[in-house]
């Protein structure tokens, strides 16, 4: 493929990556995936997920691989002298230092934010934890659950009986989204002023800032918005066969349709019913649930009403517009940048290497 269809965008920018499990790996995957050159320092024993889930035949998990895929992978142990003498080594030229440890953690490294100063000036630290460097939770234990549970968005989401987590976890990819770019508005500001940043992510606020609906809105309740199951037109039915579909006909002219294709015509009026709907979701449970997924893949397929059938990841590689784009391969989901379209190529799995060699890469 020609280099004009390359991203490689920031292949001049160095990032040190001392993270593990998802938030900042997939930050800085998505650095790698534009041209960084990415650097991942793991503990001898290896980030926990290499094991995470789902194994290849070499014991390491393609989760783990989709997630670091493009970086250099090298062991230190910084509880060591000669571990922490390497770190700062590849500090001195490095561009990014991006950490997930829990506060106070790289101080007592000897990594102190004044330390990283001297090493490199330029330095862009994004420190990426659950509750961020201050407050009186900073120092507490989390994971995703915990900080969709804190920060209001889990009360929101669920059946009406209970809340349900979200998968794949929400607050990891939304705090590493935050970082990635903070650390792209670093870069540029960093170039300007020839001066590095110190930037603060939690996957808590991260999490906070996309609950702003319910927070704004005061549309307080499980199944009770027309966004979360609270309405007729706006979500998901269980089939005959027990396949489920999903309708999203907010708009009147969507609604419309769907009523005019299922020859129920007294529905159209009721769209702006008071929430929660439950008589009218009882309606169409009944109706959708009196055929097989088939037969209303056939009837709503091609109308222009907002229906999808609800895909099992299994299946995703048969949907026609994946297909098309060449948006899922075997390494997983690919970069969802496209050029003169063209689909981006990616590196597809990680590298090893020495200290020697990281040292000088």
């Amino acid at each position: 493929m020609s280099s004009q269809f390359v991203i490689r965008w920031l292949d001049d920018v160095k990032v040190i990556d001392l993270s593990q499990y998802i938030p900042g790996p997939f930050a800085t995957r998505q650095l790698a995936d534009l041209g960084a050159n990415v650097i991942k320092i793991e503990p001898p024993s290896g980030d926990p997920m290499r094991r995470f889930m789902s194994d290849d035949e070499d014991g390491v998990s393609a989760v783990y691989r989709h997630i670091n895929r493009g970086k250099r992978i090298c062991f230190l142990d910084l509880k060591i002298e000669a571990g922490r003498e390497t770190l700062e080594r590849l500090l001195i030229d490095a561009d990014v230092l991006l950490e997930s440890y829990r506060p106070g953690v790289l101080q007592r490294l000897g990594f102190s934010r004044a330390r990283l100063e001297q090493i490199n000036p330029r330095l862009i630290h994004c420190a990426l934890s659950g509750y961020g460097q201050t407050g009186p939770y900073h120092q507490r234990a989390g994971h995703d659950i915990n900080y969709l549970a804190s920060s209001g968005m889990l009360a929101s989401t669920g059946t009406l009986e209970k809340p349900v987590a979200n998968y794949p976890p929400l607050a990891d990819h939304a705090g590493a989204m935050q970082a990635s770019s903070a650390i792209l508005a670093a870069l540029y500001a960093t170039k300007k002023s020839g001066k590095g940043v110190f930037i603060d992510i939690s996957l808590f606020e991260s999490s906070l800032s996309w609950n702003y609906l319910p927070v704004l809105s005061l549309s307080h309740g499980r199944a009770a918005n027309i966004l979360n199951g609270g309405a007729a037109c706006y979500n998901v039915y269980q089939c005959s066969d027990g396949e489920f579909i999903s309708l999203g006909a907010l708009e009147p002219h969507f609604w419309q349709r769907f009523c005019d294709a299922v020859k129920q015509p007294q529905w159209v009026s009721r769209q702006q019913d008071e929430l929660p709907q439950k008589s009218l979701m009882a309606e169409l449970e009944k109706m959708f649930s009196s055929k097989a997924i088939a037969y209303w893949n056939q009837l709503l397929g091609n109308i222009d009403c907002c229906y999808e059938p609800v895909l099992e990841a299994a299946n995703l590689t048969q949907h026609p517009q994946i297909r098309a784009r060449q948006s899922l391969d075997r390494n997983g989901p690919t970069y969802p940048a496209k050029i003169n379209d063209k689909k981006t190529p990616t590196k597809t799995d990680f590298t090893e290497v020495s200290v020697v060699e990281a040292l000088h890469w």
